[in-house]
């Protein structure tokens, strides 16, 4: 956990270390993900060689960390929307082929309608109207999913209405995609750590892959769910530093076995609903506890009843509420019911002023003035609420439960947010 005792913020090479304390925080508006990987002492993680740009760094940096804290609300929220739409205009540029905005704007994989709870009567009828129907069932939750192609002259968006008006006892979703924080980049010369199978206790990741690095010294096991995958990247292997290192950067669980889940690999259409999904469906088919997923993206069925399944196995998935600011919609999957949503506070105790908002918020952990594993083997600077959630999601699983975190945590008193923090010192 992070220590606030040493109060030099700016300064860089800091540890994660325990005992963890606690500290109670005004619970803020929180949101929508982009945290921001940053230059710094020990390797910045926007330098890195000969790498690939990816979605994932597509939609990231487009707000200066130093200006955040320099900002008024008003301006903050309107630089954070403008830099929201500017990433979903860009996209859309960038992968027109891939990628399309559904019935509410929000972007999804190209061609692709995901339908649950439809009857074979209903099935024909999409394909008597030029639907293409393809079934599948993903394991671990025992979910049966139809994938639906609509007719190549036709919109994403006027394919769901039809496919609605079609099978109107069915549950038709877009392949909506969900977006990491920040600046993160794929490179294709970074080993992927971990080999075999894991088992035992373990801490499950869906996110992008995650690179060797020393303070990954814990048993890895990694599965691709989209094109390319596994591969390593700048995101992925931050999270998993802060859920699982030791040594050079320690993590909320040191030493624990991860479980990963890249569902981007070099797709640009990746971080889709379905292969979310899926990667939940294998966490809950090999017994995961903790799932962290440090992504965000709009409201989903397909993945909102995904989780429900997972949680009746006994998956406790935790999420971070993102950084598109308090002004943003209401970040999934970190909104649903039974997620443990985190927001993130600074090396002071302060609330990250573009931290993003959902419906609940039950933790907040340091999101910034503290650093992470690099895909290069060292550590840099990171700032955002996707940093947060796995200091959360390590600690739960050390602890077995969410009333054995909150025990951990000072009762929060009225309007607050319980604190799950450690020690940020510089060595």
């Amino acid at each position: 956990m992070v220590d606030f005792a040493d109060e030099r913020i700016g300064e860089t090479d800091m540890k994660l270390t325990h005992p963890w304390m606690i500290a109670g925080m005004m619970l803020i508006a929180p949101s929508a993900t982009h945290a921001q990987l940053l230059p710094g002492g020990g390797g910045g993680l926007g330098a890195v060689g000969q790498a690939v740009p990816d979605i994932m760094d597509q939609l990231g940096g487009a707000v200066d960390a130093a200006d955040l804290d320099r900002l008024s609300p008003a301006r903050l929220a309107d630089r954070l929307a403008a830099a929201r739409a500017t990433r979903v205009t860009d996209l859309l540029r960038r992968h027109g082929d891939r990628i399309e905005l559904d019935d509410r704007r929000e972007p999804a994989r190209r061609g692709v309608i995901l339908l649950t709870g439809a009857d074979e009567g209903a099935l024909d009828a999409l394909r008597a109207a030029g639907y293409g129907v393809d079934g599948e069932s993903v394991e671990g939750i025992d979910l049966a999913v139809a994938r639906l192609t609509p007719p190549r002259d036709r919109s994403l968006a006027r394919a769901l209405r039809d496919a609605r008006r079609i099978a109107p006892r069915a549950q038709a979703s877009a392949d909506n995609l969900y977006f990491p924080s920040g600046n993160a980049w794929f490179l294709a010369s970074a080993a992927l750590a971990g080999g075999g199978r894991v088992d035992g206790r373990l801490a499950g990741l869906i996110d992008g892959g995650v690179a060797q690095h020393p303070a990954l010294s814990g048993p890895i096991e990694q599965r691709g769910f989209a094109q390319g995958a596994p591969r390593a990247s700048a995101h992925g292997t931050a999270v998993a530093s802060l859920i699982s290192g030791e040594g050079v950067v320690r993590g909320g669980a040191p030493g624990a076995s991860l479980l990963v889940a890249d569902v981007y690999g070099d797709d640009p259409a990746g971080g889709g609903a379905f292969a979310i999904v899926r990667a939940l469906g294998w966490m809950a088919a090999r017994g995961v506890r903790v799932v962290t997923v440090s992504l965000v993206g709009p409201a989903n069925p397909l993945l909102d009843g995904a989780i429900r399944l997972a949680r009746d196995k006994g998956v406790i998935l935790v999420a971070a509420v993102g950084n598109d600011g308090p002004a943003a919609p209401p970040a999934y999957p970190a909104s649903y019911p039974g997620v443990v949503a985190v927001t993130g506070i600074d090396g002071r105790g302060r609330p990250l002023p573009e931290a993003g908002r959902a419906l609940h918020v039950d933790f907040a952990a340091p999101g910034a003035d503290m650093q992470a594993a690099t895909t290069q083997g060292g550590k840099g600077a990171v700032r955002g609420t996707s940093f947060a959630a796995p200091l959360v999601a390590g600690r739960l699983l050390m602890r077995g439960d969410i009333a054995a975190l909150r025990a951990e945590a000072t009762p929060p008193t009225k309007g607050k947010t319980p604190v799950i923090c450690g020690t940020c010192r510089n060595n």
